[in-house]
């Protein structure tokens, strides 16, 4: 299966407050690329953000502002690309609200959320975190919260379902956004 697993962090409760991305490629069900950056979002850092995911304003001071980098990734957002995120509402969300907020078009894709699935074909977890359900594939999850390490357990997860499950379990999950 080919898709890209996607994650974001902000700074605040504002969704145009990316402060960081990554992007994870996977073609033929096995990761062939990744990008990660940190974000200037040009506003406050609120404790709590900073308390989940530990980036600092300091730390992206010298950072690209997302402007800087969409023509870079808008390539992996096009109706015929499948984008998946665990907890695929709020990071398309942020995608969406970023994008309105610096005046750029919003695109159309495919998206599917790793919760959902989770839900539907590991109904017996206490509950469907990316933390748990990494811990019950199996999958090492090296620091929750960053981008890179959620994006990449993301793709491992969806993986192992369509390793275990099969992609006609995964399609009806498809969504276009």
């Amino acid at each position: 299966m080919d898709f890209v697993a996607y994650d974001f962090e902000t700074a605040n409760n504002y969704r145009f407050s990316a402060c960081s991305l990554a992007l994870i490629v996977v073609r033929n069900n096995q990761i062939t690329d990744e990008l990660y950056s940190l974000i200037n979002p040009q506003t406050d850092f609120a404790w709590r953000n900073v308390a989940i995911h530990g980036i600092h304003e300091a730390d992206v001071a010298d950072s690209p502002t997302f402007t800087e980098l969409w023509p870079h990734l808008k390539t992996f957002f096009t109706p015929d690309q499948l984008v998946i995120a665990h907890n695929a509402q709020f990071d398309n969300s942020v995608l969406k609200h970023v994008l309105q907020h610096y005046d750029l078009p919003v695109p159309s894709f495919k998206s599917l959320d790793t919760v959902r699935t989770s839900r539907k074909l590991s109904p017996e977890l206490i509950n469907h975190k990316l933390d748990t359900v990494s811990q019950a594939y199996q999958i090492d999850l090296h620091h929750h919260h960053n981008a890179l390490d959620d994006a990449h357990a993301c793709a491992e997860i969806l993986i192992h379902q369509v390793n275990n499950f099969g992609v006609e379990a995964i399609r009806p999950f498809i969504k276009s956004v």
